[in-house]
């Protein structure tokens, strides 16, 4: 008699039980899914370092430029290029987050905490380019969010990944995980 059973997921979201088998495969994929946006990101991030692109990376043009009027952010956006102290921080925190959630997703460590940070960026940006238009429920930035949630939600660092280690990591004779749980929210 066998006792393999397929992973079984679930829950219940605004009333509504959601339920299902996964299939043998499943981990597989998160694991693909997490490695690749986790690639999709570092090689964003190392793109904007002028030792690698051959130019600085300057987020003011697109923030004066890029950003349509109809956009709800169009304003905000504005008012930060405007600011020359605070476009030399974000020139540097935006390819430098790009680069630690990359490699994040790739090793599978803290995958929770940097899907957050990569679904805030495409947040971002998506707003930033956001016409107003109904399609724009397709656009590439909101289906990448979407993945990052994803990652997040399939705690894919658990799979093939370094936050199964690090949440068993012994701390005070307990494992890392049952001393804090709240670290539930960051790792997996």
């Amino acid at each position: 008699m066998s006792t393999n059973t397929e992973p079984r997921f679930g829950g219940t979201v605004a009333g509504l039980t959601l339920e299902g088998e996964a299939h043998t495969l499943s981990g597989l994929f998160a694991v693909i899914l997490r490695v690749m946006i986790g690639g999709m990101m570092l090689f964003a991030g190392l793109g904007k370092f002028a030792f690698v692109s051959g130019e600085a990376f300057d987020a003011s043009g697109y923030l004066v430029h890029g950003v349509d009027a109809a956009s709800p952010v169009s304003g905000l956006y504005a008012w930060m290029a405007g600011m020359p102290t605070l476009m030399e921080v974000v020139n540097i925190v935006i390819p430098v987050t790009q680069v630690l959630i990359g490699l994040a997703l790739i090793v599978g460590g803290f995958v929770r905490l940097a899907a957050f940070g990569g679904a805030l960026q495409m947040m971002a940006f998506y707003l930033g380019g956001w016409e107003g238009e109904i399609l724009a429920l397709f656009d590439s930035t909101l289906i990448y969010a979407v993945v990052f949630v994803t990652v997040a939600a399939l705690g894919a660092g658990r799979i093939l990944g370094a936050d199964k280690y690090i949440e068993q990591l012994n701390v005070g004779g307990q494992a890392l995980i049952e001393r804090f749980p709240k670290l539930r929210y960051i790792l997996g």
